[in-house]
């Protein structure tokens, strides 16, 4: 006797091949457009305002004067360097959740160099070595954890995580160290009048500097990823380690050589934020973006130059929220929620690029 069984009303299935591009970044667009009628239906039924005139003052929150379009540029810049460090660990999979702490080291160590060295170096030979010294700070304290999993296999995950406490701890002790004005409990800005350690305006901008460092760290990173012995090692340890070990590679050598570059670029976004925006060190000078920027490197597939987007998109989408809450009398939890509901659905769109859905047919199934 035949039975009949009918297919599931859904199925779920990765998909066979790649999307090309076109498509994947039209689904990603489409998700976008969704999001933000959502966003204007909210909008509407909650505070009874114009979409439109809503998504007119993000805009102008973010690039509305010359001073805001610049501040927008710079925190890209920042979450942009942040998410090309992290693209080297997670390709080779090993999670880094303690870029907050490796950008706290390098901004330490540029705090010092401006602090130490004010008189001592001219600005041409302090930035430089403000610049090598954050990226062997951010470095080391990257090739910590990766010593201990290659050597004993520990949960580089959760290592990662405490490594951040640690650094908050470490950062304290500093700000309590270069305490300006005694009992502020603050660093205050470092050399106001010398501007020693300060990035130099060029062509007449505060952050030029700041966009030059970070697009040529775009660049050699997909360089190194792409094209480079090394990057080919990582993507071989990050599909398999025992594929990388018949291919006689040294996994623990690989691992431990991947996340100091990745701390060490880390290290350097401390640089750019002590540097290159606030000139000062306190236990916020990364701000939460260490963990931004895991978004921004796994919806770009570690790939630099998609990160450029999204790190401006993100980085809008904040500055934005801050716009309309403050013109518009809105709650905080209200622009929070906007932003949430654009990440969601920019965020679910990686799934539909990733897997396919398919619904039931009318046909039936013998057995």
């Amino acid at each position: 006797m035949r039975k009949t069984h009918k297919e599931p009303f859904i199925r779920i299935s990765k998909r066979g091949e790649i999307l090309p591009p076109w498509k994947a970044w039209g689904i990603r667009g489409i998700a976008l457009v969704g999001s933000l009628v959502l966003c204007a239906i909210i909008i509407y039924s909650i505070v009874e305002l114009n979409p439109l005139k809503v998504y007119g003052a993000m805009f102008n929150g973010a690039f509305g004067t010359n001073k805001r379009g610049w501040v927008t540029i710079r925190d890209t810049m920042m979450l942009l360097c942040i998410g090309i460090g992290l693209a080297p660990a997670f390709k080779m999979r090993f999670w880094n959740i303690g870029a907050e702490g490796q950008i706290l080291m390098g901004g330490i160590a540029s705090a010092a160099c401006m602090v130490y060295l004010d008189s001592a170096l001219p600005n041409l030979a302090l930035l430089p070595l403000m610049f090598i010294l954050s990226a062997l700070a951010g470095g080391i304290w990257g090739f910590i954890p990766a010593w201990f999993k290659a050597k004993w296999n520990t949960n580089e995950t959760l290592f990662t995580l405490m490594m951040n406490y640690i650094a908050i701890q470490v950062t304290s002790y500093f700000v309590a160290l270069w305490e300006n004005p005694p009992g502020s409990n603050s660093v205050g800005v470092i050399n106001p009048q010398t501007k020693a350690g300060w990035f130099p305006e060029i062509f007449g901008e505060m952050y030029t500097l700041n966009v030059i460092i970070v697009l040529a760290l775009a660049v050699a990173m997909f360089v190194y990823l792409n094209y480079s012995k090394q990057g080919y090692e990582i993507a071989v340890v990050g599909e398999s380690e025992n594929t990388a070990r018949y291919a006689a590679m040294s996994v623990p050598k690989v691992i431990m050589r991947t996340m100091l570059v990745s701390g060490a670029v880390c290290g350097i976004a401390g640089f750019l934020a002590v540097s290159g925006a606030s000139h000062t060190i306190s236990i916020s000078t990364a701000g939460g973006r260490g963990f931004t920027a895991i978004i921004v490197a796994w919806l770009a597939k570690f790939n630099p130059f998609v990160m450029i987007l999204i790190s401006a998109l993100l980085v809008f989408l904040d500055r934005g929220a801050i716009e309309i809450a403050s013109q518009y009398n809105l709650n905080d939890y209200v622009s929070s929620m906007l932003t949430g509901i654009i990440l969601f659905f920019i965020l679910g769109s990686e799934f539909f690029i990733n897997y396919q859905v398919k619904f039931r047919s009318n046909k039936e199934v013998q057995a």
